[in-house]
């Protein structure tokens, strides 16, 4: 499935006109592929992750039309897709102290690109050209690192 995702970007960068946001689309996309719990599986991969990709934009923008009347500094882009849970913002602290300690687990390159993706905000392009790796290498360290981070912010919520 992983020969669909520049395919995929390009598609959404297309519809949304913003190449930062299709990425992260794709990414959750691909995640909410991995993390499914049924064991049948997907005849059409292809058309599963473009369907997929396609609702969760249309997700947001449902979000995003219930929300107008806020102010446009809160619409940033990437906390869109990144909004917590009402049950997990009751402990920001603890939430931010297990990523923390899911991306130590990870090797530093994977760590790396993650953390000037979501924090630094650079693009695949900067971060392969910063660190020195393919873009796609730098594609699939970030969706390992969001897989790895869900994976066991979930196995610790679950204790």
């Amino acid at each position: 499935m992983e020969n669909y995702y520049r395919e995929l970007v390009c598609f959404l960068n297309a519809k949304l006109g913003n190449r930062q946001v299709a990425e992260d689309v794709v990414h959750d996309a691909y995640l909410r592929v991995l993390e499914r719990s049924s064991d049948t599986p997907i005849e059409q991969p292809r058309a599963f992750l473009y369907r997929t990709a396609l609702n969760l934009v249309i997700d947001d923008h449902r979000r995003n039309a219930l929300r107008q009347v806020e102010s446009l500094e809160v619409l940033d882009t990437e906390e869109r897709y990144f909004t917590p849970s009402p049950h997990s913002t009751f402990d920001h602290g603890q939430r931010l102290e297990m990523l923390q300690r899911a991306l130590a687990e990870l090797s530093p390159m994977c760590r790396e690109s993650f953390l000037l993706r979501k924090i630094e905000g650079l693009s695949h392009p900067q971060i392969a050209q910063q660190l020195g790796i393919s873009k796609a290498l730098v594609e699939k360290h970030i969706v390992n690192a969001m897989k790895h981070c869900r994976i066991r912010i979930k196995q610790w919520d679950a204790h």
